[in-house]
């Protein structure tokens, strides 16, 4: 019997191990370093490889123009994520230190460091960038002193160069008997657009916050406008461990009027709620999210791969929020944080699927500044509404003027359209379709009317455009274009019969006659003229997956051949995700997997895996490839579809390099779909 006992407890405790490591990546110390944001869809905190350093503070949807003559840039705001942490007089730093490990926790979304300072202490801090309060960072604190030691512990706030007219204070607020310390900085934006407060404080967990008397003493040390410090000292014996946080929050005029005082309420709301209460909060809401999750049997490594870029979708995202993500999420500044059609034709897909909450916030982004696209439609001659290939707040065109994209790069507003009907599709939610879907349908589908030519034979073409290819510029007749404009009309005229409206005449004609061409063997064409040069990425094969306008297994497989070998090394991972999805769909388990693991694995950077744009780049995190990976998985190996009866499973595959897919929480219904050997 005890045999026995001991084998089933190895057994229990191996796949406890194995659960852990299908959520947790842990790295020591390396050279080439990326590191993973903690993220809560509106703050994105990049912690770096040094002890309590992080690298910057992305705040979602807050903008300011690059330059004085530049489009408008995703703010990196003030950082309050910083610490210094003196033992014994001695500053700790990467050239005194041991056993340096970070670890990231997907479940939880905590990044933790941990190491030793020498011989005298084991140090560890997790950061949280928590989902319950969402303009807020929470950094919390462990010191075990392997001797009697004294530390220092220096919060700051630092505001960046570029900012204006910083006012860096510290006051101890008081309310009856409970006081609150507070470490502020407020300041405008570079050209003035936005005002910026930031606050923070310490927390000292089993000791009374509110209570004065029982805190260490609080130094403030302005050390220039621009860099705002907060310090305490205190003594540690020998194994007694010492716990405390450093909490901040982050506000802007883009949310409140009063950036300022939001900015101390966060901080004393986090300061004055138990720790466990803050926390379990955080991780619950996560929990939550991860109700839509991705299994893999067999394949730890792509099981990981798979959780991280899950992992950053949920963490760039709200479904509270209607805002939309852009392709590098809130871990960067790349991109200006604009959003593009990687949204709803990359990542919204997913989501939709896992997540119909986030998914919702994406199309509202967008219904949100339909009258914006409209004018830009009025603006270049069009009707109905014209969605900027690169959007910001204010839903203008914010692509810099020399990128031929943002004038001429129009299948966009397809792609949004897409998108609505998919939403519905999926939730079958009717009062969101009639008061935001089918109007901005209609628009859409009124607007490629009047975009499209009518040829001399009765044909209609899509003139001078830049298509998902962007290596060829200005052309007639893209694919891409013109099958996600065919797409778009004929999503328009079911949202109309859905919604009781007779739907516009002209779309149906003009849908039916929007030409494709053709090589003489049937392959079909980029653009008009494409004389098989190498492409940045898919844009044909789209017709096939997802527009299904392609639909025959003869001319899908020749445009796979065709267009595989053309697809430059330098474009984006989605072209393979594109291929991978139609290999599998075809039954070719082995191509789906080559090209699913071609999609993203020479993009990972070191030591998390991080994603690029593409091989030869380094602007992680690409959550835009993230998003085409997943749906390899989702619509290639997982065989589902969104159809007009929902979410449907057809000739789903699996891998021999996986004993099992399980795809967890699909739809309104939260379905698990089982693919097994």
């Amino acid at each position: 019997m005890k045999k026995i006992i001991f084998v089933l407890i190895i057994t229990f405790n191996f796949f406890l191990q194995a659960q852990e490591d299908g959520w947790v990546i842990t790295t020591g110390k390396v050279d080439n370093y990326t590191g993973i944001v903690a993220a809560n869809g509106r703050i994105g905190i990049l912690p770096e490889d040094k002890p309590f350093q992080t690298k910057s503070i992305i705040l979602n949807n807050v903008y300011e123009k690059e330059s004085e003559l530049g489009v408008s840039r995703i703010i990196s705001g003030m950082n309050f994520a910083n610490l210094d942490l003196i033992i014994d007089g001695e500053k700790i730093t990467e050239q005194n230190i041991s056993d340096w490990k970070q670890s990231l926790n997907m479940k939880t979304a905590a990044f933790e460091t941990s190491f030793t300072f020498k011989d005298k202490a084991k140090i560890a801090y997790t950061i949280y960038a928590l989902r319950n309060v969402q303009y807020t960072g929470y950094i919390d604190i462990s010191i075990q002193p392997l001797k009697n030691i004294k530390i220092k512990a220096t919060g700051k706030i630092t505001t960046p160069e570029e900012f204006l007219h910083p006012l860096s204070t510290f006051r101890i607020l008081k309310d009856n008997e409970t006081t609150m310390p507070i470490l502020q900085t407020v300041a405008k934006t570079k050209f003035g657009k936005q005002t910026i407060g930031t606050s923070a404080t310490f927390v000292w967990h089993a000791i009374n916050s509110g209570r004065e008397d029982q805190r260490p003493h609080l130094s403030h040390e302005k050390m220039s406008d621009y860099e705002n410090h907060l310090s305490f000292e205190k003594e540690l014996k020998r194994n007694e461990s010492f716990e405390f946080a450093w909490t901040g929050a982050e506000c802007s005029t883009q949310d409140f009027a009063d950036p300022q005082t939001e900015s101390e309420r966060f901080v004393i709301f986090n300061l004055l709620t138990p720790k466990n209460d803050l926390l379990n909060q955080h991780k619950q809401l996560w929990e939550n999210l991860w109700e839509g999750d991705i299994v893999i049997e067999g394949d730890k490594q792509s099981q990981l791969d798979i959780r991280l870029a899950l992992y950053h979708l949920y963490a760039f995202s709200r479904g509270d929020s209607d805002l939309s993500i852009s392709p590098m999420g809130l871990s960067s500044q790349n991109y200006n944080g604009h959003i593009f059609w990687d949204t709803e034709l990359w990542m919204f897909p997913p989501m939709l699927m896992l997540n119909q909450d986030i998914a919702r916030s994406y199309v509202n982004y967008r219904s949100d500044r339909i009258n914006k696209a409209k004018e830009k439609a009025i603006n270049f001659g069009y009707k109905g509404a014209m969605f900027p290939w690169e959007s910001d707040d204010t839903g203008e065109e914010a692509t810099p003027a020399w990128a031929l994209t943002g004038t001429f790069e129009h299948h966009i507003t397809a792609d949004v359209a897409i998108a609505f009907w998919n939403y519905y599709r999926v939730t079958k939610n009717m009062e969101w379709l009639k008061m935001r879907g089918y109007p901005m349908l209609k628009e859409i589908a009124d607007y490629w009317v009047s975009r499209s030519v009518l040829n001399s034979d009765g044909t209609y073409s899509i003139k001078n455009v830049v298509g998902a290819n962007e290596f060829a510029p200005n052309v007639d007749d893209n694919a891409f274009t013109n099958g996600s404009a065919i797409t778009a009309l004929n999503f328009a005229i079911k949202a109309a019969e859905k919604v009781g409206e007779t739907p516009n005449s002209e779309w149906g004609k003009v849908a039916s006659k929007i030409k494709i061409y053709k090589f003489s063997d049937g392959t079909t064409m980029e653009h008009s003229k494409y004389d098989g040069v190498v492409i940045k990425q898919a844009d044909v094969n789209l017709l096939s997956y997802p527009l299904n306008i392609v639909a025959d297994e003869e001319t899908i497989k020749k445009d796979l051949k065709y267009y595989e070998p053309r697809l430059s090394p330098e474009g984006p991972a989605m072209g393979q995700s594109v291929f991978a999805v139609l290999y599998a769909r075809l039954g070719n388990a082995d191509e789906a997997y080559r090209l699913f693991k071609r999609s993203y694995e020479p993009n990972k950077r070191p030591p998390f895996g991080a994603l690029a744009e593409s091989a030869t780049s380094n602007n992680p995190y690409f959550a835009t490839g993230a998003g085409g990976m997943l749906q390899v998985i989702l619509f290639g190996f997982g065989g589902l579809d969104i159809t007009d009866d929902g979410i449907v499973q057809k000739n789903a595959i699996l891998p021999k390099e996986w004993k099992s897919l399980t795809i967890k929480g699909i739809g309104k219904e939260r379905k698990t779909f089982v693919i097994t050997e």
